[in-house]
C-alpha cells in the first residue's frame, strides 16, 4: 500500500517510563476516511500512544508518518499544524478560565478569532452533543460530562484530518453518544481518519471499519474490514475479549451478592440528607431541596444526566462545597459545616471523579499518594518526620489487596493507567475505619476487569456494615451494583426506583426524561 493511502502510519513506536515498558513495537495504519478503533485494557499502552500523537510524549524509537511525511513533534502544536485533533479521557482544558478562552487557545498560533462568530460556532458545535454551553462560565464549574464535550468541540474546531478521541462516550447520554457517533460516520465520509480509543466493544463493533487490540504495550490482533463484516458480532466479542485480557477475560463483580433492599429491615441510616440546597458564583442552584437517606449495609444509587448537579451533591457532602440550606446528618449528628478532615475522622469519605486532576498528586510515589491524608498521622509519621519502613509496609499491604499494578510502591502514581488510580482512590479512602463513601463515576473509562475489580470492592464494603452513595452517569452500573436509585434532574431528585425490579431501567430512563423538562 502507497503512503498516501495510509493518513497515519506507525512503526516500531517503544516508550518506556522508568521500569514500565508502556508501547513495545507499536505497528499502526490508519486510513482516511475509516473508523479504527483502539481496544484494551487499563495499562495496555493506548494512553501513551495518543500522548504521542499529541505531541506531549516523544517515542523513544520508532517513526511517526502523517500524510507520508515523517513528523517529529517537540509540542502540541507540532500536532494540530500537522492536522491531528485529540480529545483525551481526562480534560486538559484550564479551570480557571472561562470556556471562551479555552475555545480561543485551540486557535492555531497567528489567527485572529471574532468574538461573536467563535461563540456562535461554540454554541453550533455544542449544541450536536447536548445542551449549548454558555461561554462564560469558568471551566472549573463544568461537570466532567460538560467538559468532554467542551473538548469534543475543541478538537473539531480546528478541522482535523486525523481525530483521535479517547474513551468520548464515557460521561455523554446515550442521545450524546448517538449524535457523536453519526457525527464520526459524517467525518469519515469526508475522507478524515478518526482513531476511536474505547473499553466499549459493542462500541467497535458497531462503528470500526478496523479494530486493533493493545495488551502490554503491544499489538495483541487486528480485525481487518472482511472480518468484522462476515464474522456475527456474538462470535467476535468473545475473540476479542479474549486477545484483551489473554484468556482472563472478566467475570461479573466478585463480592457478596446484594440483598433484596425490599427484605431488609432498616436501621438508622449512616447519612441523612434533609433539604440541601447549594448556590455557585452566578446565583445559581446547582442542587435544591435535596433529602435522601443512606443505610449502613445498602448502595444508594444517584442517576442522572451529567451536569444536573451531581458534583455539586458530592462536593456538599464530602464538604468540599458549602451548603446554602438544609442539614447533612452523618451518624446522627449535624456535619454540615464541618470541616472536610473531621469529616473524614468521622468515616465520611470521598472518592472524586477527577481523578488525576483532584484524586492524586501525579509525581508523588503510589505509596505516598496511597497515604495522602494520613501525612503526619502514627505510625508513619514520629516527631515530624516520615517512618519510610512503615509506609512502604502499608503500601505493599493496600497494593497487594487491591491488586493495584504497579512497578514498585516507589513508582510515581501519575505514570500508572487510569484503572490503577481508581484503585489507589479506593484503597486510600476504604482501607482504614471508613464508614461511608461517596462514589462519584468510580467505573468511567475503566476496562471490564477494573469495573469488576471495583464493584467487587464496593460490596465487600457494604457487606462489613458499610455504606455507599454512588453517582454515575451509567445506568447500567447502577442497576448491577445498587438497591436503590435516586434520579437526579435539573438539581432536585424526581423519584426513587429500586435497582432489581423488572421496570428498573424504564422507570430510571422515565424520570430522567420527566425531570429535565421540568
Amino acid at each position: 500500500m502507497t503512503a498516501p493511502e495510509i493518513a497515519l502510519h506507525l512503526r516500531g513506536i517503544e516508550k518506556r517510563f522508568g521500569a514500565v515498558q508502556a508501547n513495545a513495537g507499536i505497528d499502526l495504519d490508519v486510513r482516511p476516511g475509516e473508523i479504527h478503533c483502539l481496544l484494551g485494557e487499563n495499562g495496555a499502552g493506548k494512553s501513551t500512544l495518543i500522548s504521542m500523537l499529541a505531541g506531549q510524549q516523544r517515542p523513544d524509537a520508532g517513526e511517526i508518518v502523517v500524510g507520508g511525511r515523517t513528523v517529529r513533534f517537540t509540542s502540541p502544536t507540532d500536532s494540530r499544524r500537522a492536522r491531528i485533533g485529540v480529545v483525551f479521557q481526562h480534560s486538559m482544558l484550564i479551570p480557571t478560565m472561562t470556556v471562551h478562552e479555552n475555545m480561543l487557545l485551540a486557535a492555531m498560533p497567528g489567527v485572529r478569532l471574532h468574538r461573536q462568530a467563535a461563540e456562535d460556532r461554540l454554541t453550533e458545535l455544542s449544541s450536536v452533543f447536548g445542551e449549548p454551553i454558555n461561554p462564560a462560565r469558568l471551566v472549573a464549574e463544568l461537570s466532567l460530562g460538560e467538559r468532554q464535550q467542551l473538548e469534543l468541540v475543541r478538537a473539531l474546531w480546528a478541522e482535523p484530518r486525523i481525530l483521535v478521541l479517547d474513551e468520548p462516550t464515557s460521561m455523554l447520554t446515550p442521545a450524546g453518544a448517538a449524535a457523536l457517533f453519526q457525527r464520526l460516520q459524517d467525518l469519515a465520509k469526508t475522507g478524515v481518519a478518526v482513531i476511536l480509543v474505547t473499553h466499549k466493544i459493542d462500541e467497535a463493533l458497531a462503528l470500526g471499519d478496523r479494530i486493533t487490540v493493545l495488551r502490554s504495550g503491544e499489538v495483541a490482533a487486528r480485525f481487518g474490514p472482511s472480518e468484522l463484516a462476515e464474522v456475527p458480532p456474538a462470535e467476535l466479542r468473545p475473540r476479542i475479549l479474549d486477545r484483551m485480557f489473554g484468556g482472563t477475560a472478566p467475570k461479573r463483580a466478585s463480592g457478596p451478592p446484594p440483598r433484596p433492599f425490599e427484605d431488609r429491615a432498616p436501621g438508622r441510616p449512616l447519612l441523612a440528607l434533609e433539604r440541601v440546597s447549594s448556590s455557585d458564583r452566578h446565583g445559581g442552584m446547582p442542587i435544591f431541596d435535596v433529602s435522601l437517606q443512606v443505610h449502613a449495609g445498602e448502595v444508594v444509587g444517584v442517576a442522572g444526566i451529567d451536569g444536573h448537579g451531581q458534583l455539586a451533591l458530592a462536593e456538599a457532602i464530602a464538604g468540599s462545597r458549602g451548603i446554602a440550606g438544609g442539614r447533612v446528618i452523618f451518624d446522627g449528628r449535624d456535619v454540615g459545616g464541618m470541616p472536610i478532615r473531621r469529616k473524614q475522622r468521622l468515616g465520611l469519605r470521598y472518592v472524586t471523579d477527577d481523578r488525576l486532576g483532584e484524586g492524586i498528586v501525579g509525581q508523588l510515589s503510589v505509596a505516598l499518594n496511597l497515604l495522602l491524608k494520613r501525612i503526619g498521622q502514627p505510625p508513619f509519621w514520629r516527631f515530624g518526620r516520615m517512618n519510610r519502613a512503615e509506609v512502604e509496609h502499608e503500601a505493599q499491604e493496600l497494593i497487594r489487596r487491591f491488586d493495584i499494578r504497579t512497578p514498585s510502591a516507589r513508582a510515581p502514581a501519575g505514570h500508572l493507567s487510569g484503572g490503577n488510580v481508581q484503585k489507589i482512590l479506593l484503597a486510600r479512602e476504604l482501607a482504614h475505619d471508613a464508614r461511608l463513601v461517596v462514589l462519584n463515576k468510580p467505573s468511567y473509562g475503566l476496562d471490564a476487569a477494573t469495573v469488576s475489580r471495583v464493584h467487587g470492592e464496593v460490596r465487600r464494603f457494604v457487606s462489613r456494615g458499610g455504606a455507599c452513595l454512588m453517582l454515575s452517569t451509567d445506568l447500567d452500573e447502577l442497576l448491577e451494583i445498587a438497591d436503590r436509585i435516586a434520579v437526579l434532574a435539573q438539581g432536585r431528585i424526581v423519584g426513587w426506583v429500586l435497582a432489581r425490579s423488572s421496570d428498573a431501567a424504564a422507570r430510571v430512563s422515565e424520570l430522567m426524561t420527566a425531570g429535565g423538562q421540568q
